[in-house]
């Protein structure tokens, strides 16, 4: 599994900003909300569970040495909530069908292939099998009709990557400010920053850019 860069933004901390003028009482309040996700299912059964956080793994693999964001708890939560997107394609099943038809579906194409389902097979055999999904190689019953390729990229990637950049353990790791509500941005101008933004470091330089983003409020 390759694993992203620690960070290009040494020293930064978006949640620095918590007590600041950066933030209001609005963008506060959905942050702690996010912050306090437990790493727990409520809408998922445990064996849906165990397929999401193998595939969460697979998608947005995680440092062991930075926060650990739970990208399946913030899926999870979403769909216990019932929020869908605001739009679907026809072919898509609603949000919280297609992903229970997708992890069952997928759980069978792990043992058909494997004898095991998709959270108890290695590294190279989920990654195979995800290959087949996003080129819609996927075709079982339980598919029902589904594409697999669509489910790939409308359901586990959007929903998947959604959750890990709507958290801010992963706003950090990107030098992203969060909400410009109220502060606002100022310098609008190719290449240039304001200076409550993260600054990111380049090669020799890595100690300027943490001092600066110790003080980015």
């Amino acid at each position: 599994m390759i694993l992203p860069p620690k960070t290009r933004f040494p020293g930064y901390d978006v949640l620095n900003k918590r007590d600041t003028v950066s933030w209001d009482d609005a963008t506060r309040a959905v942050i702690e909300e996010r912050l306090a996700t437990a790493s727990d299912h409520a809408f998922f059964d445990a064996v849906e569970w165990r397929a999401l956080e193998a595939l969460c793994a697979c998608i947005v693999p995680q440092r062991n040495d930075t926060p650990q964001i739970p990208v399946a708890a913030l899926v999870d939560a979403k769909l216990k909530a019932n929020h869908g997107d605001g739009y679907r394609d026809a072919r898509l099943l609603p949000v919280r069908e297609a992903w229970q038809k997708g992890l069952a579906a997928l759980d069978v194409e792990s043992r058909a292939r494997f004898d095991l389902p998709f959270a108890s097979v290695g590294e190279e055999s989920q990654a195979a099998l995800l290959r087949s999904m996003q080129a819609g190689e996927l075709r079982g019953e339980l598919w029902e009709g589904m594409p697999s390729d669509l489910f790939f990229t409308e359901r586990i990637l959007h929903d998947i990557c959604g959750a890990y950049y709507s958290h801010p353990h992963a706003w950090s790791q990107i030098g992203f400010g969060g909400p410009a509500n109220p502060r606002g941005y100022v310098r609008m101008y190719f290449d240039r920053r304001d200076p409550w933004e993260a600054a990111e470091a380049s090669p020799g330089h890595e100690e300027t850019a943490r001092a600066e983003n110790q003080h980015a409020r």
